[in-house]
């Protein structure tokens, strides 16, 4: 608990610096664009995020192999941005930071993040429902889908927005006939 409140308080003020230049420079897209990409090679590159997260590594090795990582595929500010980090000894928190600046991008774009997990991969017509339905749920004006497998669930689909779930898969159904012929026993 101490260290998620550690870890907001560092996360968030770095977050809302990276979105306000962002738009000081209308670049929110990019930005964004260049976050998920560093998110995408953080969750795909164990070792990256080790070598980023280690307090025994010097910061100009972190520098130099952080800059021949992203080269010129994120924006010049972006990356002065990830110096920043690596000088203040506040690059272990990247991926939080780039969480959190995804939720801010989606807070201004009136975007939710529905995580769906499903039995099988969805096809591009249920995803579509999916966001419909959230849509009417929430009255946002887009939908971020994640999708996960669980072959576990056996069908339907498990729906979830913020603290809101929806369970309508067949695990969850026969789960709830089980506690009413549990009760009525």
């Amino acid at each position: 608990m101490k260290d998620s409140v550690v870890s907001g308080q560092i996360v968030e003020p770095y977050a809302q610096a990276l979105m306000s230049v962002a738009q000081s420079q209308n670049l929110v897209d990019r930005f964004s664009e260049d976050i998920n990409g560093l998110l995408s090679l953080l969750e795909s590159s164990e070792e990256l995020s080790t070598f980023l997260a280690s307090p025994i590594v010097k910061s100009d090795v972190q520098k130099s192999v952080l800059t021949q990582v992203v080269g010129d595929q994120v924006h010049p500010l972006v990356r002065n941005f990830l110096m920043v980090l690596i000088e203040r000894r506040r690059i272990l928190f990247l991926e939080g930071i780039c969480k959190q600046f995804q939720a801010l991008v989606r807070k201004l774009n009136q975007t939710v993040l529905a995580e769906v997990t499903s039995a099988i991969e969805l096809n591009d017509e249920q995803k579509q429902t999916i966001r419909g339905k959230v849509i009417a749920l929430t009255s946002a004006r887009q939908v971020e889908l994640v999708t996960k497998l669980d072959r576990d669930l056996i069908g339907g689909v498990i729906i979830q927005v913020g603290s809101q779930v929806i369970d309508a898969s067949l695990r969850g159904q026969l789960r709830r006939i089980s506690i009413r012929l549990g009760s009525n026993a």
